[in-house]
């Protein structure tokens, strides 16, 4: 029985699924508690193949894959985790707002519950030490109480200012078709791609395949 809960069910098609279940429902998403382990695993396996040794059993066309393929797994877990860190933070504002709000946490991991405890904290503190100060005809006040484990705050260091972002020049998409190698203006190679391959491509070329129906855009909030 211990083995099979260690199971690893983590695929790229379960974890393609899953973002999409996240993006497509408004609600926080049931996820398995062991969900951020397998990730892990997973990944320390695809590692495996791109690290393995030139006499190994992977073929260099397998290796070219599985890298490949782990720029698109990166990518499905940044954009899952985002969608998921939203998602708690909207409740929490909420629970802020209203303490008697029924949150079914039972759909947080171990890890988003310590961050959701931590953010609705946050926004009482300053709830209480602006708003409330202010209708009570006060000042605002700050005043940080203990963090849920009951650990002060630690102090937050300086932070240089935020360089300027530039201007979004890409798209990120999702492959309907599989499409072979091709050459960019610029003569830049890209692909292949396979079929619900996600890729981050120059917004002009991913036009050109929107248009041709070959891929989908993944908007990025």
């Amino acid at each position: 029985m211990e083995a099979q809960q260690d199971e690893i069910t983590i695929t790229y098609g379960s974890l393609l699924d899953l973002l999409l279940r996240e993006k497509d429902r408004g609600e926080l998403q049931k996820l398995d508690e062991r969900f951020y382990k397998n990730v892990v695993q997973y990944l320390k396996d695809k590692n495996a193949v791109v690290n393995a040794p030139q006499d190994d059993v992977f073929s260099a066309e397998e290796k070219e894959k599985t890298i490949s393929q782990l720029v698109n797994i990166k990518k499905i877990i940044k954009e899952l985790y985002e969608r998921r860190e939203k998602k708690i933070t909207i409740l929490a504002m909420e629970k802020s707002r209203n303490k008697d709000n029924i949150i079914d946490e039972s759909l947080f991991l171990q890890e988003e519950k310590q961050f959701f405890d931590r953010i609705v904290q946050l926004l009482n503190d300053y709830r209480q030490g602006i708003l409330q100060n202010i209708l009570n005809v006060e000042p605002p006040t700050i005043n940080h109480s203990a963090t849920p484990n009951n650990t002060p705050t630690p102090a937050t260091p300086t932070q240089p200012e935020p360089t300027p972002e530039k201007p979004k020049e890409t798209k990120l998409v999702r492959f309907l078709n599989a499409v072979p190698k091709f050459v960019g203006k610029e003569l830049e190679e890209y692909g292949p791609f396979d079929e619900e391959d996600i890729a981050s491509l120059p917004i002009e070329i991913a036009d050109v395949l929107l248009r041709k129906t070959r891929v989908e855009e993944i908007k990025e909030e």
